[in-house]
Parts: C-alpha cells; structure tokens; sequence
C-alpha cells in the first residue's frame, strides 16, 4: 500500500489522500496547462476544491480557468447518505455525482461519476508509487471508458 494514500474514517475518509494542494504540468488541446488544486477540509462534513487551470499555449495563452467544487454527504432517493461532489466552473459549466467504484483503473482509487448532458462521466484519482497522484476524466462509451483527460499531480 502505498504510505501516503491512506484513508481516513467515516463518511468523507475517502477524501484524506487528496487534502493538501497539488500541481500537474500536461497537453490539452488548447495547448499546455499547468494545474493547481488544493483540497481543504470545510468544516467537519465538507471538502473543498479551489482548481485554477493556466494556459501557456499559443491560442488560448493567458487564459486562466477556475473551478470550485464542494465534496460531501448526499442524502440519496433510498434516505442512504452518499459522499458526493457540487462542481462549478468560471466558463459556466456545472456537474455533480456521486462515489462510485473506479477500482478497474487501480484498487485504491477514488472515483466519482456524473450524469452529464453527453452521457456518464467519471473522475477517476488513484496513487502514484511516490507522492502524488494521477487523476483522469473519461466518458462512458458502448465499448468502455474514453479517456477525456489525465494530469500527474505532485505536492505544490
């Protein structure tokens, strides 16, 4: 097991691995992106997200993206309380969902899905063999899973 993915206890325990603020450097199709995102505790029930994606590329060089996302319990349809993510994005893009098994990806991961306007979508974070961790967005095909996104993050 790797030491520094460890989870904590109770309902938000999933979270503990990713507390801490963290930067990837990666390609996108708008060119390269360094990313930063800190994840701090929100009180005793809450975890927030503050992600800033920095455009260095050509065309969309300066460009700066901002998400806020808030992790939490969800009480479900059945009254079982769910952990669960609220996100929002400066370019007016909203999602939600809910904790989901991403253990085809890695048997530690930690893994949300969301029903999104194009279908099924997960966010997917899992270990790295160091200090950091890998995070992937991918959307539900007929065939599996396509990968959207992946960002290598390490301690900031």
């Amino acid at each position: 097991m790797i030491r520094h993915w460890k989870r904590g206890r109770g309902q938000m325990g999933p979270m503990a691995p990713l507390l801490g603020r963290w930067s990837a450097d990666a390609d996108s199709p708008m060119g390269p992106v360094t990313c930063i995102r800190d994840y701090q505790k929100f009180g005793d029930h809450y975890v927030r997200l503050d992600a800033e994606w920095r455009v260095r590329g050509k065309g969309e060089a300066g460009k700066t993206y901002r998400e806020v996302c808030m992790f939490g319990p969800d009480l479900s349809l059945d009254g079982e309380k769910r952990l669960a993510f609220w996100s929002y994005s400066n370019d007016g893009k909203k999602s939600s969902g809910h904790l989901a098994d991403g253990t085809d990806i890695h048997l530690q991961a930690i893994c949300f899905d969301s029903q999104m306007d194009a279908g099924l979508a997960r966010q997917v974070f899992w270990p790295d063999a160091e200090n950091g961790f890998y995070w992937r967005v991918e959307s539900a095909t007929r065939k599996g899973w396509n990968r959207m996104v992946e960002h290598h993050y390490r301690p900031a």
